[in-house]
């Protein structure tokens, strides 16, 4: 027997590809996991960690990209674009200008919706059934608005889209939030709640994962960053690595922000790029707030667990550029400071940076390549990774081994963009 050789071979340990590799092992396959760091080590590591059916808005929408346009004069704006010349860059945007209409954001949030309330019931199966250390917790999560005209923005186009998708929103005055959340300075105008949401540390979520995918006989391969694909007849017949050549009957790209780069050594064109998000975290402050928050003008996340507090967000479109941005992290605690009695915590334990994997339509691509036999793509989640995580390898381990799907993969196809 070849021992390189696994039913499925899963290119990425981030939560989208450990979460497929543990769905997979449930269906019964042999799976061998490549990744080019550690388990988790990617966007994954430092995100906000919220389970989020509520993020079902895309940010494509009518006005968007005049937004985007103009942040390229605030290098400290929620949404920043930076203005160096990037013909792949230009592309997406151009792409993403297109999707910037009202067909294209119920389409897209109808889809984003299906995935992130069937995983959500998953996850908190996952958690329970399979005991992963990893402080979930069902508090719910809680935009706050300092201003009526940002409250009644969000009433209007995202409440509204809440209640069709039949996902709860609670309208809450600002004496009614200031109740739930003493954390919060005064000066609240409003909030919407959104009971469904939840969180995790997801550090510890990986981690927690690649322990379920070792003990049900699944093998990661670690510091295995890929370098050649050999490809024969339609199909992928090996992956070179720095750790040896492997191969699998089937192959998952679940890459995540690099599945572009690695997509071009297959001749494939994903429409993708990096969003660069940022957080900082710190020990727990002692009046820590006791949801997970938007701090909707500022577009500042905040989550606390026993073990720490983190203050994140911000998207940030400059290319595969590496490192932080002290601009931005200032921007995190400005923001924080704006809205918290104690916006940081008594220790800074990590400044963090990371790249979403964005798709041109901001919804995942997920299912069989239409360019190789054996190739299925589990990426492009955006800020969702995490959210998306259980239903995703729930989904590929459907189309893979044979099951009825649990939602409909149409709209997640790779053949909507020919790949």
């Amino acid at each position: 027997m070849d021992a390189s050789r696994s039913d499925v071979l899963i290119l990425g340990g981030g939560v989208i590809g450990l979460a497929c590799a543990y769905y997979l092992l449930k269906s019964g396959a042999t799976v061998r996991v490549l990744e080019q760091g550690t388990p988790g080590c990617g966007s994954s590591h430092g995100n906000c960690g919220t389970i989020t059916p509520s993020h079902a808005a895309p940010l494509a929408m009518p006005g968007m990209l005049g937004v985007a346009l103009r942040s390229m004069l605030r290098a400290d704006a929620p949404l920043y674009l930076n203005p160096r010349l990037d013909g792949q860059r230009l592309r997406w945007l151009l792409g993403f200008a297109r999707h910037c209409n009202w067909r294209d954001f119920e389409r897209a949030a109808q889809a984003r919706s299906a995935i992130l309330q069937r995983s959500r019931r998953l996850l908190a199966e996952l958690v329970r059934s399979d005991h992963l250390d990893c402080e979930y917790g069902e508090e719910g999560e809680l935009y706050v608005y300092r201003t009526g005209k940002a409250l009644q923005a969000d009433e209007r186009h995202h409440a509204d889209l809440l209640d069709r998708l039949g996902v709860e929103v609670e309208r809450l005055r600002g004496d009614e939030v200031q109740g739930r959340e003493p954390a919060l300075k005064p000066g609240v105008a409003g909030g919407l709640f959104h009971p469904g949401d939840a969180r995790l540390r997801p550090d510890r979520y990986a981690a927690e994962l690649a322990r379920r995918v070792v003990e049900l006989g699944g093998v990661i391969e670690n510091a295995a960053r890929i370098d050649h694909f050999g490809t024969e007849q339609g199909r992928i017949d090996f992956v070179r690595t720095t750790r040896g050549v492997f191969r699998g009957d089937r192959v998952v790209m679940a890459l995540g922000a690099w599945s572009p780069l690695l997509g071009k050594l297959l001749g494939l064109r994903l429409p993708m790029q990096p969003g660069k998000g940022y957080s900082i975290t710190y020990t727990r402050p002692p009046l820590a707030p006791r949801h997970a928050l938007v701090l909707r003008e500022a577009a500042v996340c905040v989550t606390t667990w026993e073990s720490g507090y983190r203050l994140g967000s911000t998207m940030e479109f400059s290319g595969y550029a590496e490192g932080l941005n002290r601009t931005r992290l200032d921007a995190l605690r400005r923001g924080a400071a704006e809205g918290l009695h104690q916006p940081e915590g008594p220790q800074m334990l990590e400044e963090w940076w990371g790249w979403r994997p964005m798709s041109v339509d901001e919804v995942p691509i997920i299912g069989p390549s239409t360019r190789y036999t054996n190739l299925t793509l589990a990426t492009a989640h955006g800020m969702l990774g995490v959210s998306m995580s259980a239903a995703t390898g729930e989904l590929i381990a459907a189309l893979l081994r044979g099951g009825a799907p649990a939602i409909d993969p149409a709209p997640f196809a790779p053949a909507r963009f020919g790949i």
